[in-house]
């Protein structure tokens, strides 16, 4: 069975009579990823729960990366079954909404889009949609603390589950390359497909709409950074706001920035989103600032930074594709500026070592 095959039945499997988002109305994702986490683990032979299963103070939970890697933390979805392959995008399909689960089997299956782009090539990468790896710290109880990784390349997922309640789910990095089919490719991949969409659109939209005298503030360099800040490290780069405030933008420039986050926010479930917006509001969205910087138009390296007192957003499109097509390759990242993983920002450093 090839892989994108393999990624279709899976998705049917989860989605079977709804059940995947469905249940998530009725307990909330906390609950049921402990619930399908339990079930998971139980269904792993012991050499498969070596990979998959770590101490809750592993220094590997917070290792974290969307680059190619010849090795990861976890058990990868090649190395299981079909059955423990379903169970595992349960697990997926709990943590996110269902727009962020198109995303990431969308990213997962474009790793075969990547291995025909570049097999003339030589010296790339190994591009595999089964190098994608699962990974429970400590137990997944009702009234415990534990943490869930699910990555691979373009795609880093850290939640932490405390009482049957998602209180962390950062950092979340997605990434796409290409981010928008110039041409059509394999069967699945027609031109114009874009799988992270909003994240450039809406910003453009919202550059877009602020005056000269706005851009003055909002343009904080003319030059495109090469990477998001602190991409792999187990904190954020937290620097001093930059950029211009959301309190200085008028109330329809405010709804687009407003449009902005929720594309972010949208990618996980619904009460996980919840929990982002409710600390969102009570921090203050006029505290939010709103900063750019490189090229303002597509086909050019560009970037923007969303900071408000409790999260952090940034997004880049610099490199070219695996077709050679310019600044046509996404990496964006949703992080705690208080500290990513539940902890403090001060003690991820000394958690790392």
């Amino acid at each position: 069975m090839n892989n994108a095959i393999r990624l279709i039945t899976c998705l049917a499997i989860v989605l079977a009579g709804a059940t995947a988002w469905s249940s998530l109305r009725r307990v909330g994702a906390g609950e049921e990823l402990s619930a399908s986490g339990a079930a998971f683990l139980a269904m792993l032979d012991e050499g498969q729960l070596k990979k998959a299963a770590m101490d809750y103070d592993a220094p590997a939970r917070v290792d974290w990366h969307f680059i190619p890697k010849n090795e990861r933390k976890g058990l990868q979805i090649r190395e299981m079954n079909e059955a423990q392959r379903a169970a595992a995008h349960k697990l997926l399909a709990t943590a996110l909404s269902k727009i962020g689960y198109t995303k990431a089997t969308r990213i997962m299956a474009t790793e075969n889009l990547l291995k025909e782009l570049e097999k003339k090539k030589t010296g790339t990468p190994l591009r595999d949609a089964e190098r994608y790896y699962f990974t429970l710290f400590g137990k997944p109880t009702a009234d415990g603390r534990w943490g869930l990784s699910i990555e691979g390349h373009h795609m880093s997922l850290s939640f932490v589950i405390d009482k049957g309640e998602v209180i962390s789910s950062s950092p979340l990095a997605l990434a796409a390359n290409p981010a928008k089919l110039m041409g059509d490719y394999l069967e699945g991949f027609k031109k114009g497909d874009e799988i992270l969409a909003g994240e450039e659109a809406v910003a453009f939209e919202l550059l877009g709409s602020l005056s000269a005298e706005q851009k003055q503030v909002a343009v904080i360099s003319p030059e495109c950074p090469s990477e998001v800040r602190n991409a792999g490290k187990p904190q954020p780069m937290v620097t001093a706001d930059a950029g211009i405030a959301a309190e200085k933008l008028s109330g329809e420039q405010q709804e687009l920035l407003r449009k902005l986050i929720k594309v972010y926010t949208d990618t996980v479930s619904d009460d996980i989103a919840a929990r982002r917006w409710k600390e969102i509001d009570e921090a203050g969205f006029g505290k939010i600032y709103f900063a750019w910087a490189g090229a303002q138009k597509l086909g050019e390296g560009h970037y923007y930074l969303v900071q408000g007192p409790t999260f952090q957003i940034e997004f880049v499109n610099i490199q070219p594709d695996a077709a050679g097509n310019p600044a046509n390759h996404i990496h964006c990242v949703w992080r705690d500026v208080r500290g990513d993983f539940a902890l403090p920002i001060d003690s991820q450093a000394s958690a790392a070592k």
